[in-house]
């Protein structure tokens, strides 16, 4: 009598998860300027307060690793998210907010009346920023970024901190939309959103959760992404 061995069971695909943050607020919005790399931009009380609430929301998830932009208010924002995880936080300036060139620091309402804003907000992936980078040499960092990272965790899940365009930038690269369509997408402060890398492909599964469930607000004025 022959025993017969039962058939090997089919591995799951390797699945590696980003948890894409978005740092918390931060009172520089109300100077109605662009802050873009300005350093010093700390996370004000209710950024904190957004920042552990979500840190809390993620406890439970076994996260190896919290990468950050190196500007102040995304370390901070990571540094929260990291205690119960017992992680540090390890920065990467491919996840530095976009270089604005000549524009960083200047009042947002006067930028507004430039020929350049428009093409921004319409076709972005025309636009360069004087004296700094270009909206799609933005998208294309961001991604290099986000594939690296996905290359070193395999089968396991991250938090990537970084500013609302660059989020942005990569929920439109992996959703498949152009990207002069990216200004479409809205992503709030201490906000969360998740993509599985499977040999299948990308899949987005959350944009811009915050875990309100309260009355339905309407987003913010753009040019409150940018900081």
């Amino acid at each position: 009598m022959t025993s017969e061995t039962a058939p090997a069971q089919p591995s799951p695909p390797p699945i590696t998860t980003i948890l894409l943050v978005r740092h918390g607020e931060n009172d520089w919005v109300k100077t109605n300027k662009l802050a873009g790399r300005t350093p010093g931009v700390h996370l004000n009380e209710s950024g904190r307060a957004q920042s552990r609430r979500l840190s809390a929301r993620l406890a439970a998830w076994p996260i190896v690793a919290v990468y950050s932009s190196p500007l102040e208010r995304c370390v901070e924002t990571a540094e929260i998210l990291a205690v119960p995880h017992r992680l540090a936080v390890q920065l990467n300036p491919d996840l530095l907010e976009a270089d604005y060139g000549d524009w960083q620091g200047q009042e947002i309402d006067a930028l507004k009346s430039q020929d350049l804003w428009k093409v921004i907000q319409r076709t972005p992936s025309f636009a360069n920023f004087p004296g700094g980078e270009s909206m799609r040499h933005m998208q294309s960092r961001m991604v290099d970024a986000m594939h690296a990272i996905v290359a070193a965790h395999p089968s396991q899940i991250v938090v990537v901190c970084s500013h609302a365009d660059l989020i942005k930038a990569a929920l439109a690269h992996y959703l498949g939309m152009h990207f002069d369509q990216f200004q479409r997408l809205h992503v709030s402060p201490a906000s969360v959103s998740i993509i599985h890398f499977s040999p299948s492909g990308p899949h987005v599964s959350r944009v811009n959760d915050t875990g309100e469930l309260g009355p339905p607000r309407p987003p913010q004025p753009e040019s409150k992404n940018h900081v």
